[in-house]
């Protein structure tokens, strides 16, 4: 016995095929390990609120911009600042602040931002270091102590 073989053509490459049912055609936009692309994973940033930043902290603290360019127009945008947090001072009233220091091109630049403030959108956390202290006004001298890192999870 000799068995016959389908020859099935093949449509020109760009066009779909119609035999696929919409449920099909939904599940796969929907789920894409059956398209066999892998996930796309999303990476949760550690984003904190303001009563829990405490000194020692890495953070990228968000911050609206508002901008006019020489047309008059105002533009809105949104910039980070990155540093260490330093001290921060009233624990959690309204007038409570951080003071967060980076070095950029050398130059030790260090910003208060007061808790409160309407134009900080988020705070991220990038690394956490055990202190032994409330105020970190030591890591403004040349003479660098060392700080010990924590894992964060």
């Amino acid at each position: 016995m000799t068995e016959k073989k389908d020859n099935k053509k093949y449509p020109p490459a760009g066009e779909e095929k119609l035999d696929k049912t919409k449920a099909e055609t939904e599940t796969t936009k929907k789920n894409p390990i059956a398209n066999g692309k892998k996930p796309k994973i999303s990476k949760q940033k550690n984003i904190i609120k303001p009563s829990e930043i405490k000194p020692g902290m890495v953070v990228k603290i968000w911050q609206k911009i508002k901008e006019k360019n020489p047309k008059g127009e105002i533009k809105e945008r949104l910039q980070y600042f990155e540093g260490t947090v330093l001290a921060r001072k009233a624990k959690n009233e309204i007038g409570a602040t951080i003071t967060v220091r980076k070095i950029s091109n050398g130059v030790g630049v260090e910003k208060i931002f007061p808790l409160s403030l309407p134009t900080i959108t988020k705070i991220e956390l990038l690394q956490k270091i055990k202190t032994r202290r409330a105020k970190l006004y030591f890591l403004r001298q040349k003479h660098k102590r060392r700080l010990k890192k924590v894992k964060t999870s």
